[in-house]
C-alpha cells in the first residue's frame, strides 16, 4: 500500500505530465491552418487554429472602387469564418489531449 506522500507525488507528476501535454498541444495549434471564405469563395482567410491570419485572398472581381464596402464586409466575414474553425480545431486537438491524459470530456483544466 502506498504512503500518502507517494500518492502526492504521483498526482504532482500526473499534472506535470499534463500540462507539459497541454503546453505541447497549444504550441501544435499555430501549425494547424484553416481556411475560410465568403461571397461563395470569393474571399478567403487562412488562419493558425490559434487565430493567426495567414493570408488573404480576394477575387480580381471584386476589384471595383464602388464596391469597396462589400469587399470590406467580405473580409470581415471570411475572417470571422476562419476563426470560428480555427476554436473548433483548437478544441478538437485539446480535447485529444484530455481523453489521452484519461480527463473525463467537460472537465475544466485550472491551465
Amino acid at each position: 500500500m502506498k504512503s500518502m506522500e507517494e500518492m502526492i507525488q504521483a498526482a504532482q507528476k500526473a499534472a506535470e505530465t499534463i500540462q507539459k501535454q497541454m503546453e505541447d498541444a497549444q504550441g501544435r495549434l499555430d501549425a494547424i491552418e484553416v481556411e475560410g471564405a465568403a461571397g461563395g469563395g470569393l474571399v478567403t482567410i487562412k488562419a493558425s487554429a490559434k487565430g493567426r491570419v495567414i493570408g488573404v485572398a480576394i477575387d480580381d472581381s471584386l476589384l471595383v472602387p464602388a464596391d469597396k464596402g462589400i469587399l470590406e464586409d467580405l473580409v470581415a466575414a471570411a475572417f470571422n469564418d476562419a476563426r470560428a474553425k480555427a476554436d473548433a480545431a483548437a478544441a478538437e486537438e485539446m480535447q485529444k489531449v484530455q481523453m489521452a491524459a484519461g480527463i473525463p470530456p467537460g472537465f475544466k483544466l485550472p491551465f
